[in-house]
């Protein structure tokens, strides 16, 4: 009987000890969320977005990749970030004029291209948005959107154990929120850097521009580069730069945020980076191909009180400099950010 009692005592203390030793590796593994440098491409300004509340890790942006791809983030659950964001587009709807929502809807807007959005002050193309988590909101609980709202998006991925699993790793339990949701797909989103153009290995010394790009350059410094500024190639501002007014979408840009005429028709200048792959385009849409735009900047300006300076009455160019530049404005195409399988699906 007393041999019996010491073995069973034994059996006992090797399962709990084997418990606590469990215990201790699931924390270990779990506190060892794998930190992500964030490497500013040379030549970059300093980031917007702080680091510092929400730190890379290499779980969190697992998770907000996942999310990003996931349907379920809408009500139906066909629509996910990435079917208005494709990577093959640069991230933007391919060779769509405006994305489809939930129920067939078109959505408002051209998706724009997503990258290097650690340098954006604030988000969507009137600036509606302050944060990223504000505009995962906006867009998540927009009808003609994702049509779902925060509550239902939770409660559908608390019911999924490797979703659990996956919030567990990035942020030590597996409580799923709305503010962990957000936190993980700007992990997943800010790491969308891209600086690898030829530009870039131009400006670095990597690489030469032809003599056709070099001219090109010299075009783009003289006539758009006060708007798009290097190396982002935006400066964020919203401005009027001519365009009608379309009477189905009446869309008038920032006024919408503000309030203020004075805003009439302003949107944010967009980046020129991967120009190539992100048709079609302006804030809806409406041109097809980059020739088009610059034709609009040489002869479409239209006139009106909010109308940019800096193009009223057009931009002066010759079919020469619209050729080069077109040439030049190939050399901000970034194909291995693109095609990067970390950031496909």
């Amino acid at each position: 009987m007393k041999r019996r009692l010491i073995i069973f005592a034994l059996a006992a203390f090797i399962f709990t000890g084997s418990l606590v030793l469990d215990g201790c590796k699931k924390t270990d593994r779990v506190m060892a969320a794998r930190p992500i440098d964030f490497t500013i491409p040379p030549g970059f300004p300093p980031t917007v977005y702080s680091f510092q509340s929400n730190p890379l890790t290499e779980e969190g942006f697992r998770l907000g990749k996942k999310l990003f791809y996931d349907g379920r983030l809408s009500l139906d659950g066909t629509i996910s970030c990435g079917s208005c964001h494709q990577p093959e587009a640069a991230f933007t709807t391919y060779e769509h004029d405006r994305s489809h929502g939930y129920n067939h809807s078109h959505t408002l807007r051209n998706a724009p291209g997503l990258s290097n959005l650690a340098w954006y002050p604030v988000f969507n193309q009137d600036g509606s948005a302050s944060s990223l988590a504000a505009l995962y909101q906006a867009h998540i609980t927009s009808p003609i959107d994702m049509a779902e709202t925060m509550g239902g998006v939770v409660a559908k991925l608390r019911q999924d154990d490797n979703y659990k699993q996956l919030f567990l790793e990035a942020f030590g339990d597996d409580k799923v929120t709305a503010d962990r949701i957000y936190r993980a797909l700007s992990q997943f989103v800010v790491s969308l850097v891209s600086a690898n153009s030829k530009y870039d290995k131009v400006r670095l010394g990597q690489a030469s521009f032809t003599a056709q790009e070099a001219s090109g350059y010299q075009v783009f410094q003289q006539k758009c580069g006060s708007c798009h500024t290097e190396p982002l190639f935006t400066d964020f501002s919203f401005r009027n730069i001519g365009l009608e007014v379309d009477n189905n979408l009446k869309d008038y840009g920032r006024m919408r945020v503000t309030g203020s005429p004075a805003d009439s028709l302003k949107f944010r200048v967009p980046s020129l980076r991967n120009l190539g792959y992100t048709s079609y385009y302006l804030h809806d849409g409406r041109l097809s191909i980059p020739r088009h735009v610059l034709w609009h900047y040489r002869t479409g300006v239209n006139a009106g009180p909010t109308v940019d300076p800096l193009v009223a009455g057009g931009i002066s160019m010759t079919d020469t400099d619209e050729d080069n530049l077109v040439h030049f404005l190939r050399t901000l195409n970034d194909t291995a950010f693109f095609n990067n399988p970390r950031f496909r699906e």
